[in-house]
């Protein structure tokens, strides 16, 4: 079987957003599946890990195009000149709106700004699928604009099965946590493209078991069975009762949070209930944050924390790993009710527990509680949050035991497996129509 993946990041461009592709095209040969990569050559990223290129089969080919995206640095300045460098919500969008200019630049690129590869990915696209007998395609967004490719496609190559791929519920979630636009324009092409997409997909795979409901319940009138889940995973050794680490018993305990800051992980509470331990808890406290931090206004709440905390910036996915290696706990952020984010898993696969700051109805939670990992309180609650960094302070020797083979489950590997089966049965479904034609 032949696949054409099509993702507008992939490696040497670093950062979470690359690695469902790059898990996608390092385990889906070893199923039986020959993979083409097409990506951008350009493609904006927070930094270069060229350690995630070396992980790429040799077997797999890589076509890279251009496209009109801004640099990574340009982009988040138009952004931060649209939203005032806060996170977007939707008051913030009508008091947007009623500006001209900012009205103007937010709606110049509509569904985002990486719009500007589909100029070039489309006739890559169908060039690739020709020479290369390319039997299914799988897109993976964000960007979201990518979405536009399943309808373009679809008019190409009528019976081709297609997967969209959503690591990131769109029109529920990310588009008010996250996106660089969210006024009554953007929400309206948004939803568009995404209910165009839907119809034209053969499959629709989301990474959480609620974004598939979110996304089902939005489209009652498609059938149930194309909507399917497909977790993201961590790529290191599963931990064992022999590698798994507690949290250390010294004087100091090292707290680590690995990933990029933005709206859906926005650090204000936890920043609160630090300043809120007292002064002898709070001496022994370390918080390192390991990543790309949005706004100014995120990089002061955190400067605020003075001592106790150390800011990193990006750094390599194998530099990243090994800080988690170096840490007590690992610390995750997520205001999001329904998506969650690919370094969870990493985190599983770190082999040390979480503190997690959660939406309490949200799928962290449920896989928290699921594989025992960590303890988690209400993102929205700072005297929750106080109170479990508190604990793990006072009482680290009380970690709750993991649920190793839960945890083994989200390895990328097996779950690959998983998505290998779908893309063969999807083909095999075409080859059976194409031969009970008259």
């Amino acid at each position: 079987m032949n696949l054409l993946l099509i993702t507008f990041s992939f490696p040497p461009a670093g950062g979470v957003g690359v690695l469902r592709a790059l898990s996608l095209a390092k385990y889906l040969p070893e199923n039986g599946i020959r993979v083409d990569v097409l990506t951008a050559r350009n493609a904006p990223a927070v930094g270069k890990d060229l350690s995630l290129l070396q992980q790429v089969p040799s077997e797999v080919q890589v076509h890279r195009t251009w496209t009109l995206d801004l640099p990574f640095w340009l982009r988040k300045s138009v952004k931060k000149a649209i939203t005032g460098g806060k996170a977007q919500s939707a008051s913030q969008s009508s008091s947007r709106e009623r500006n001209p200019l900012k009205r103007w630049i937010g709606n110049l690129l509509l569904p985002d700004p990486q719009i500007g590869w589909l100029p070039f990915a489309l006739p890559a696209a169908a060039r690739i699928i020709r020479e290369r007998s390319i039997d299914a395609v799988l897109i993976t967004v964000p960007p979201y604009s990518s979405v536009k490719l399943v309808t373009k496609l679809r008019r190409l190559f009528p019976d081709l099965p297609i997967v969209l791929d959503f690591r990131d519920e769109w029109l529920s979630t990310t588009i008010d946590l996250v996106s660089f636009n969210n006024n009554s324009r953007a929400r309206k092409i948004a939803q568009k493209t995404e209910s165009e997409g839907v119809r034209h997909a053969t499959s629709v795979v989301m990474v959480t078991e609620a974004a598939r409901r979110e996304l089902q319940a939005r489209y009652p009138n498609v059938p149930a069975e194309k909507f399917l889940c497909i977790n993201n995973g961590y790529d290191a050794t599963p931990p064992t009762e022999q590698t798994y680490s507690h949290p250390g018993q010294g004087q100091q305990i090292v707290l680590t949070y690995i990933g990029t800051v933005y709206g859906s992980t926005a650090p204000g509470t936890f920043v609160e209930a630090v300043l809120a331990l007292s002064p002898e808890i709070r001496s022994r406290l370390r918080v390192r944050y390991i990543g790309h931090i949005e706004t100014p206004a995120y990089r002061e709440q955190l400067l605020s924390l003075g001592e106790t905390i150390e800011l990193k910036g990006f750094i390599p996915q194998a530099e990243a790993l090994a800080a988690i290696r170096n840490t007590d706990y690992l610390l995750l952020i997520t205001h999001d009710r329904i998506n969650v984010a690919a370094k969870f898993y990493d985190y599983l696969g770190g082999g040390k527990p979480i503190l997690a700051a959660v939406h309490p109805d949200g799928d962290v939670r449920r896989l928290l509680e699921e594989t025992h990992s960590g303890q988690w309180a209400d993102s929205e609650d700072p005297l929750a949050i106080r109170r479990m960094l508190e604990e793990a302070v006072t009482s680290s020797d009380r970690a709750a035991k993991p649920d190793l083979e839960r945890i083994a489950a989200y390895h990328r590997r097996p779950l690959t497996a998983r998505y290998a089966a779908i893309l063969k049965q999807l083909v095999e479904d075409k080859q059976k129509k194409v031969k009970a034609l008259p």
